[in-house]
């Protein structure tokens, strides 16, 4: 049995302009493919994770001021009667009835308002540091997001070229059969094969319709908006060995800055612990008027010293001070080793899927094709069978869906590695 030459050619001219790999080519739409950049710039603008976290670290920012400042002081206005519980009664009648005014002011000792400040500074840094890790969390989310997105319409469009391809292989073997050469399986397998890519196509769809919602979120679009189109994906290489990579990360990661702050947090709350021992004081100052006529006035300075003799108390405050600095610490280390670590996984994700879109550039896609072809021209001479060749065909499409789904795995991997590290890959 084999194919007539007419319709080999067809088969082998279409394959012909078949996807290629590495193509940036989009299928005609009428919506323009949105470029990451302009993604990455809404998200940061309109996502309302960032703003809440904007907010939240510019909230912070205004506490050093109010706690490194002396309370409001107190003014006190005072009478004394004689034989009256009216106020004011008796003032011309007795030596002893006066009016007086005067104010107290509450005074920490020297040092404390400066530490409380600081922490409340450190705590405004903390502030800062989450503030970046959400921002660089919700970008990077938007990256992958998107190489998925460019990933299910580069599927779709193979799944497209595919569908042509095999309704070519159906009319072929259908027109085998009707010449008596041919049988009815083979055009049962053809079309089998062309509802089966019918459904992936359908599937992809709603794969499509999901990813875009997500993006939607991420954008805080309506879900109502426009589609999305992301643009091609292309790759992109990774400049970098895994210590450049960690040195950036332990420099400017934010989780690790963020815990670093932490440390010298708690370091200042031990500080002030230990001048909880110290006395605070207090500042009052009195005037008094009795009878203008007869006396002069009165005026008064009382110094107060408050002491402070709960030592057990200030001891406990001290050692749980001392606790949440030690827990700092550690958390600062854990902190430190789990960023290693991942970024030593995004590295390797990137380096091997790197290796492995070159083996399938340069070894089992033309080697596949080569496959195929030859497997055209041996169904031709009755040397091989329909199921091969279909079999041969089917690699061809597998091997190319995992070429571009390699792909973006490989750009997801690079989209982590920049939240980590903070650096530009692209």
């Amino acid at each position: 049995m084999k194919f007539g030459f007419a319709a080999v050619l067809g088969i082998l001219t279409f394959f012909s302009t078949a996807v290629q790999i590495g193509a940036q080519d989009t299928p005609p739409s009428t919506a323009e493919p949105s470029k990451l950049s302009d993604t990455l710039g809404e998200a940061e603008r309109n996502n309302p994770q960032i703003q809440a976290a904007r907010h939240a670290w510019e909230s912070a920012k205004e506490i050093p001021g109010q706690v490194s400042s002396l309370r409001d002081p107190q003014v006190v206005l005072q009478q004394f009667s004689v034989g009256s519980p009216r106020p004011f009664a008796g003032y011309t009648n007795s030596d002893f009835a006066y009016v007086g005014l005067g104010f107290s002011q509450d005074i920490p000792y020297p040092g404390k308002l400066r530490l409380r400040g600081e922490v409340a500074k450190k705590d405004a840094e903390v502030s800062q540091q989450r503030y970046e890790t959400v921002r660089r969390e919700v970008l990077s989310e938007v990256k992958q997001t998107y190489f998925q997105l460019s990933y299910l319409g580069e599927r779709a469009r193979i799944l497209d070229s595919d569908r042509d391809l095999v309704r070519q292989v159906e009319e072929s073997a259908e027109a085998r059969y009707r010449s008596g050469s041919g049988n009815q399986q083979e055009v049962l397998q053809a079309q089998l094969e062309q509802t089966k890519l019918v459904r992936e196509i359908t599937q992809n769809e709603l794969e499509i319709g999901k990813t875009e919602a997500a993006l939607k979120q991420l954008l805080n679009r309506a879900q109502s908006s426009p589609d999305i189109q992301a643009a091609g994906l292309s790759e992109t290489a990774l400049p970098y060995n895994y210590d450049e990579l960690l040195a950036a990360a332990s420099a400017s990661n934010p989780e690790i800055a963020g815990m670093r702050k932490m440390v010298e947090r708690e370091k200042l709350q031990v500080d002030l612990a230990k001048k909880d021992f110290d006395p605070d004081f207090t500042l009052q100052y009195m005037w008094q008027r009795t009878d203008p006529t007869q006396y002069r006035a009165y005026y008064m300075l009382t110094f107060g010293v408050r002491i402070p003799i709960h030592r057990a108390r200030l001891h406990a405050e001290l050692a749980e001070a001392k606790a949440d600095q030690n827990r700092a610490q550690s958390d600062y280390d854990a902190e430190s080793q789990q960023i290693a670590s991942e970024l030593r996984q995004q590295f390797v994700t990137a380096e091997k899927s790197a290796d492995l879109l070159k083996i399938y550039r340069e070894g089992l896609i033309p080697q596949a094709r080569a496959e195929l072809q030859a497997g055209f021209a041996a169904y031709e001479s009755n040397r091989l069978d329909f199921q091969a060749l279909l079999n041969s065909f089917l690699d061809v499409l597998k091997l190319e869906e995992e070429y571009w789904q390699m792909l973006s795995q490989h750009e997801t991997a690079l989209a982590q590695i920049e939240q980590t590290t903070g650096l530009s890959l692209r």
